[in-house]
């Protein structure tokens, strides 16, 4: 028999309309988060970044490809990593049919990794994906946009990431949650060269010629672009986790997953 809380119909639709006056008012709220992210000063972005692409070199202005509004995913695949962090790639798996409503509402959505461009390709031959990734390999992209490090950085703490310093700083001698330690294994590498490298999101806008930085976020802030979790979150158990159970999408059968 099940340990869960159990009642009638009539109790569950008492309980349920009482959460739903709850859902109701965290619906608004993220409306009100929204319009807050949408009135955020724009910063003039005044560096040439470079990008290689499918398509060849490209500039932060290429990477709208025609369009006003980027969003860049800021996918954890570091130029020592053997793979794409997995769980980046539990995210971007669901990217595909987004990338195509986005385009004809006048947005891009884009990742970048420090990678070379030929692991990417690689990456996205082994799982399908079609979306736009460029690499910004050697370049100062994801390290002005606060998703990589250096060395020296990890090793004195001197790193800023989710608008926090020295909080999620990790080398070789840290003690790391297991999932750090398991997705460093899944990509090949360390922790401490799978840390220099973190998952974030970057929006930017091009109005006459110029792109602007409108907003970031990390860490949690990506809870949201989770398709699965935001599935799991209405199952009857919930996400029901301890580590990593996920894997990448041709992993599982050799995971013995069901």
């Amino acid at each position: 028999m099940t340990s869960h809380t159990t009642g009638t119909r009539d109790q569950w639709l008492a309980a349920r309309l009482d959460l739903l006056k709850a859902e109701k008012e965290h619906t608004r709220r993220a409306d009100e988060l929204a319009q807050r992210r949408q009135a955020l000063p724009w910063v003039r972005v005044e560096k040439h970044y470079r990008f290689d692409t499918d398509e060849g070199l490209a500039t932060l202005a290429d990477l709208f490809r025609g369009r006003s509004q980027l969003l860049v995913y800021h996918f954890m695949f570091g130029p020592d990593y053997k793979a794409g962090c997995v769980s980046c790639s539990a995210v971007a798996d669901g990217f595909a049919g987004n990338v195509t409503h986005l385009a004809n509402h006048d947005v891009t959505l884009a990742a970048v990794s420090r990678a070379p461009l030929a692991k990417l390709q690689a990456y996205k031959r082994r799982t399908g994906w079609t979306f736009p990734w460029a690499s910004s390999h050697g370049g100062d992209f994801n390290f002005d946009f606060n998703v990589s490090f250096t060395e020296e950085q990890q090793r004195t703490g001197a790193i800023e990431y989710n608008y926090a310093v020295g909080e999620h700083a990790m080398d070789a001698a840290t003690q790391v949650p297991p999932p750090v330690s398991d997705n460093a294994i899944m990509c090949g590498t360390d922790v401490a060269t799978y840390a220099r490298d973190r998952p974030g999101l970057s929006a930017f806008v091009l109005e006459d010629g110029v792109v602007y930085h409108t907003y970031s976020t990390y860490a949690r802030g990506l809870d949201g672009l989770w398709g699965m979790f935001q599935w799991l979150d209405r199952a009857p158990k919930g996400r029901n986790e301890q580590n990593v159970w996920w894997r990448r999408r041709d992993e599982y059968a050799q995971a013995g997953a069901r």
